[in-house]
């Protein structure tokens, strides 16, 4: 699961493990704030520590409302499951790991080369079962509780309340603001303006899930330019997303042929991490026709039988809000 030969995320602020854990933060502040918190204290708060769930029970919500019906494909059979590798008759999963320089200048990204036989079969989960801003949990937890064999860490939709959200073709969220990427049902996957468009028509077009949150990588095959200067979520000052960062990266080869990319960083001698250009670059030599960045920094993560493969920048997996995975048996 290791190779050398290969070619040379934003971050959102880190959120407790759990909504309990939340909770007592917010029982213990009211006691040190005499319950005078007003204002910016108290926006900041409500905005990005209090859970605000607006649906429940996200699978019951989705199975009467998304747009496609349960898949028809066989049953997988002849599933085999290595240290590095997962296949069945309806999918194939390859991991690497790879190591790039030396010294101060090494890299080491994780790798997930993964076929499959319907794109519905990539599908995103939701921390907790539950839909809403600053609700959380731990990839391990989300990925455990779908039964996955693969999963990497979403765009962490819960840290903002714009962007156009389709997941499992349901519309969550229709704010269209930035560059996002659709993933189509026929297993094909595009760059387009979220401004320019609308939700409702993406699924009506045949979008099984959206990503908001960027910048987009490569768009036909060619790496994009200007995308080291990119901010995301400039409003909240999140400006990480510049320099040498672990990064999450999710982009399509062909038609159902996707690469699930995530780089280590800020770990000199293990991995410095890389600039959006070099992750681009990454992308264009897994052969990615279309590539995104996604949630990086700590939340960074490559989940695969069980556990966390790669090695978070913060020393063990961070609570987020989404993820996407391969469950066993696909």
């Amino acid at each position: 699961m290791h190779r050398t030969d290969a070619p040379e995320a934003p971050e959102a602020p880190s959120a407790p493990s759990s909504k309990h854990t939340r909770r007592r933060f917010l029982l213990g502040g009211a006691a040190v704030l005499g319950l005078a918190a007003t204002g910016t204290s108290a926006w900041a708060l409500n905005r990005f520590v209090v859970d605000h769930t607006e649906i429940s029970d996200v699978a019951a919500y989705e199975a009467a409302n998304s747009s496609v019906q349960a898949a028809t494909q066989a049953a997988a059979t002849s599933v085999e499951v290595t240290d590095s590798s997962y296949s069945s008759s309806n999918t194939s999963i390859t991991i690497d790991q790879v190591t790039t320089g030396s010294g101060s200048d090494t890299v080491t990204y994780y790798v997930a080369d993964v076929t499959v036989a319907d794109a519905t079969t990539i599908r995103s989960a939701f921390a907790n079962n539950e839909y809403g801003t600053n609700i959380t949990a731990k990839p391990t937890q989300i990925a455990s509780e779908h039964d996955a064999i693969l999963a990497i860490n979403g765009d962490y939709y819960g840290f903002r309340s714009d962007g156009i959200l389709i997941r499992n073709g349901v519309v969550y969220r229709d704010a269209g603001v930035r560059e996002g990427i659709a993933f189509y049902l026929d297993g094909h996957a595009e760059v387009y303006d979220e401004t320019s468009t609308d939700a409702q028509t993406l699924l009506d077009s045949g979008v099984w899930n959206t990503c908001s949150f960027g910048p987009a990588l490569i768009k036909d095959g060619q790496v994009l330019s200007g995308i080291d200067s990119v901010e995301v979520d400039t409003n909240v000052g999140n400006h990480s997303i510049q320099g040498e960062q672990p990064r999450t990266a999710f982009g399509l080869i062909g038609d159902n042929h996707y690469a699930f990319v995530v780089v280590d960083g800020r770990n000199e001698g293990y991995s410095r991490g890389v600039t959006m250009t070099e992750l681009a670059q990454i992308m264009a030599g897994l052969g990615c026709q279309v590539a995104y960045n996604l949630d990086g920094g700590g939340s960074s993560a490559l989940y695969f039988n069980g556990a966390i493969i790669n090695q978070p920048s913060n020393g063990g997996e961070r609570a987020t809000s989404d993820i996407f995975y391969i469950a066993k048996g696909s």
